[in-house]
C-alpha cells in the first residue's frame, strides 16, 4: 500500500501528539509516584518538645485539641480542608509557639501532674482518609508535628481505597509523625427524621451523605440513643440496646486487635456534647462502662478547644476547624477560648499599611482581603486618606459566606454616625443609610430575585426532598428487586404536583448554610445624590436617590449573623477590589484610590499556580 504525502504528514502528526502525550503522562505520573512513595517512606524523624519548656509552665495552661475531618488536595468539599489552608493553620500556630504532644503526654498530665507547655497542641484527623494521610505527612514533618490518626475499623474489610488499610497505618506509626485513635466501630446514623419531620430511620454515611441537604437537625448517632419509631418510642428493650451497644465495643476491640495488635487508647464518641456519654441515661451508661474498659482518653465534646486540669480524661473537647475558615478564623477562635494573646496573619504588609484595622483581623493575600470578625461581633477597617472624596465606583467580588454581612461602607464621618452602607446579608443585598445612629433600609431584595433564580415553594421543596429519600434508598437498597421498586417510587413523587409560588403557595425560604461560600461580582455607583448596583452583569438598583451627599471616608466590614448557630465568627472575602473617584464630569475619568487586582509579574506567577493546580486536578481525577 503506498501513502501519499498527506497521510504520511497526517501520521506524523498523530504520532507526535501521541509522543507529547505519552510524555506528558509520565511525568505527572512520576510526580505521583512521589506523592505516594512520600507517604510511605521515612524522610524525616518526629523530635518531642523540649521537656524545660513544660517544667517552665508555672500557669498550667492545660492544652488545646484540634480535630480537622480530612485533607485534600483543594478543599472544594463541606468536609476535606485544602492542603495549604491546612499548612497555612498549622504554620501560623506554630509561629504563635505551639508545639504537638501526645496521648502519653495527656495521659501523665492527668494522671501523674506532669506538666505541660504553655502552647500545648493534640491535633487529630478524623475518619481515616488515605488523603488526608498523603497531603497531611509533609506538612507534619516540615513543621515537626505530631498527629493522631481516627479511623473506623468496619472500613478495613471493605476494601474501599478512600481509607486506610491496617498496612497504611501500621507504615504511619512507624513513621514517627503519627498515632492511632479510633472513631467507634462505624458512622451510622439512627432515628432519623427529614426537616418536614419524615421519619427515615437509620441510615448508613453514604445515604447520610445524600440525603443531607434536605435533613434538619432531628437525628442522632448509631451509639447515642435507643432505636425509636416515628412517634419517639424505643423499637428495642434494653437488652436489645445494650447488645447492640456491645456488639459495636467488642468488634471494634476484636478488629484493632487483629489487624494492629492493638487497640487505640484515644477514643472520640460520635456525638455526645451532652455531659455524658449519650442522649439516654441507660445508652450512657453502657457507653461509659466501654469507654473506661477500652481507652485512656475520650473526646466526649466539640466546639471548644481548650483542656484544663479540671477537665476529665474522658470528658475531652476539640475544635473542628471547617474547611472555609481562613487562619484568622482559627486563630480567633482559640484566641477567646484559651485567653492569651495571638498575633493575627496580615499577609501582604505594604498593602496592608493603606488601611486603619479599627476591629477584628485583617489578611490581604494576593487579590483577596479578609476581614475576621470578633465573636458574635464585627469587624471594620477603614481605606487611609479617603475621607474627602464623594463619588466613587467600586468593584469586588464577595466571596465570603452566605450566612453573614459583607458590607462597604461609603461616605462615612470620622464616628461613623452617618454613612451609606452597602451589603450582602444572609442572602440578601442592602442598602442602608445611617444618620446619627438612625438606621434605614433604602433598599432590601433577596440574591435570588435579583438573579432570577426560581423561588421554590414549600409544596415543591417538600416534594424534592422525599425523590430524593427515594433515590438514596434505591442506590443502597440490598436487592435489585427493592432498589427498582424504590426508583418507581421516586418517579412517581417526582411526577406529583406541587403547588407554586405563582399559584399562591408559600416560598421556601430554607436555611442558609455557614459552609456555602458566595460569588458575587459587584458594581457600585455613587454619585450625587444617587446609587447603582450591578450584581453578576443584572442591575439590582439603578439611580437610586440617597440623602447623605456629604464626602467621607470607605470602610470595609464583616458582620457575624445571629443565624450561624455552629460558629461565632465571621469571615468577609474581597476579591479584586477596585475603589475609584470620579474627577470630573466624565464618568470615565477615574483616579484609583485602592485596587487587589494584581498586575504584571504576580499575575503572572498567580495565574502559573492557578494553571498548575488545574492541570494536577484533571491528572489526579483520572488516575
Amino acid at each position: 500500500m503506498i501513502m501519499n504525502l498527506g497521510d504520511i504528514e497526517f501520521t506524523k502528526q498523530k504520532n507526535s501528539k501521541k509522543m507529547k502525550r505519552t510524555v506528558f503522562q509520565v511525568i505527572i505520573l512520576g510526580i505521583a509516584i512521589v506523592l505516594l512513595a512520600h507517604l510511605f517512606i521515612n524522610f524525616r524523624t518526629y523530635h518531642p518538645y523540649d521537656s524545660n519548656i513544660a517544667m517552665s509552665n508555672k500557669k498550667n495552661t492545660g492544652f488545646i485539641a484540634l480535630s480537622y475531618f480530612g485533607v485534600d488536595r483543594l478543599g472544594n468539599t463541606s468536609d476535606l480542608i485544602g492542603k495549604d489552608r491546612l499548612q497555612e493553620h498549622l504554620q501560623a500556630l506554630q509561629k504563635q509557639g505551639y508545639v504537638t504532644i501526645t496521648q502519653k503526654d495527656i495521659e501523665n498530665y492527668y494522671k501523674n501532674n506532669t506538666p505541660l507547655p504553655s502552647k500545648a497542641l493534640f491535633l487529630m484527623f478524623e475518619d481515616g482518609r488515605r488523603d488526608t494521610a498523603i497531603f497531611a505527612q509533609n506538612i507534619l514533618e516540615k513543621l515537626n508535628y505530631k498527629a493522631t490518626m481516627f479511623t473506623y475499623p468496619d472500613k478495613f474489610d471493605k476494601k474501599d481505597t478512600k481509607f486506610l488499610t491496617p498496612q497504611d497505618l501500621t507504615n504511619l506509626q512507624n513513621s514517627s509523625f503519627w498515632e492511632m485513635g479510633t472513631n467507634g466501630y462505624r458512622l451510622e446514623y439512627i432515628n432519623v427524621f427529614d426537616r418536614y419531620h419524615n421519619y427515615i430511620g437509620d441510615i448508613s454515611s453514604l445515604e447520610y451523605s445524600m440525603m443531607r441537604p434536605y435533613l434538619g437537625r432531628n437525628y442522632n448517632h448509631y451509639l447515642m440513643d435507643y432505636i425509636r419509631d416515628k412517634e419517639g418510642f424505643p423499637t428495642e428493650s434494653h437488652r436489645q440496646m445494650v447488645n447492640r451497644i456491645n456488639y459495636d465495643y467488642e468488634h471494634l476491640r476484636d478488629t484493632y486487635i487483629k489487624q494492629l495488635g492493638f487497640v487505640p487508647s484515644v477514643y472520640v464518641l460520635m456525638h455526645a456534647n451532652t455531659t455524658q456519654f449519650g442522649n439516654n441515661n441507660e445508652v450512657s451508661a453502657v457507653n461509659e462502662k466501654w469507654i473506661r474498659k477500652l481507652f485512656t482518653i475520650n473526646f466526649n465534646r466539640e466546639g471548644y478547644s481548650l483542656n484544663q486540669r479540671n477537665s476529665s480524661m474522658y470528658d475531652l473537647t476539640r475544635m473542628q476547624p471547617k474547611p472555609y475558615w481562613p487562619v484568622n478564623h482559627l486563630l480567633m477562635r482559640i484566641k477567646y477560648d484559651v485567653g492569651q494573646d495571638i498575633s493575627f496573619v496580615q499577609g501582604d504588609e505594604v498593602r496592608q499599611e493603606k488601611w486603619d484595622l479599627l476591629k477584628g483581623a485583617s489578611e490581604i493575600q494576593g487579590p483577596i482581603l479578609i476581614l475576621t470578625t470578633l465573636p458574635e461581633k464585627n469587624a471594620i477597617i477603614k481605606l487611609k486618606n479617603s475621607g474627602t472624596y464623594q463619588n466613587l465606583h467600586v468593584s469586588v467580588r464577595l466571596k465570603g459566606n452566605e450566612l453573614g454581612t459583607q458590607q462597604l461602607l461609603l461616605r462615612a464621618d470620622k464616628g461613623m454616625n452617618t454613612y451609606i452602607s452597602v451589603a450582602l446579608s444572609d442572602g440578601y443585598l442592602v442598602l442602608t443609610e445611617r444618620r446619627h445612629n438612625q438606621k434605614t433600609d433604602i433598599f432590601r431584595k433577596k440574591m435570588d430575585d435579583i438573579l432570577g433564580k426560581k423561588t421554590l415553594s414549600i409544596e415543591e421543596d417538600q416534594r424534592n426532598a422525599e425523590v430524593q429519600e427515594y433515590q438514596t434508598y434505591a442506590k443502597y437498597a440490598p436487592t435489585a428487586k427493592q432498589s427498582a421498586a424504590f426508583k418507581a417510587q421516586a418517579e412517581k413523587r417526582k411526577n406529583e404536583p406541587a403547588a407554586g409560588i405563582d399559584e399562591g403557595a408559600l416560598p421556601y425560604e430554607g436555611h442558609l448554610n455557614a459552609g456555602k461560600l458566595s460569588n458575587h461580582l459587584l458594581h457600585i455607583s455613587l454619585r450625587d445624590d444617587n446609587i447603582s448596583v450591578i450584581v453578576d452583569g443584572k442591575e439590582a438598583v439603578s439611580n437610586l436617590p440617597v440623602s447623605i451627599t456629604e464626602a467621607g471616608d470607605v470602610l470595609l466590614g464583616a458582620v457575624w449573623s445571629k443565624n450561624d448557630e455552629g460558629d461565632d465568627v465571621y469571615d468577609a472575602v474581597f476579591d479584586n477590589l477596585k475603589i475609584c473617584m470620579n474627577t470630573g464630569m466624565d464618568e470615565d475619568k477615574e483616579k484609583v484610590l485602592f485596587s487587589l487586582e494584581l498586575t504584571g509579574w504576580e499575575y503572572m506567577r498567580y495565574q502559573l499556580v492557578m494553571w498548575w493546580e488545574r492541570i494536577l486536578g484533571l491528572f489526579l481525577e483520572h488516575l
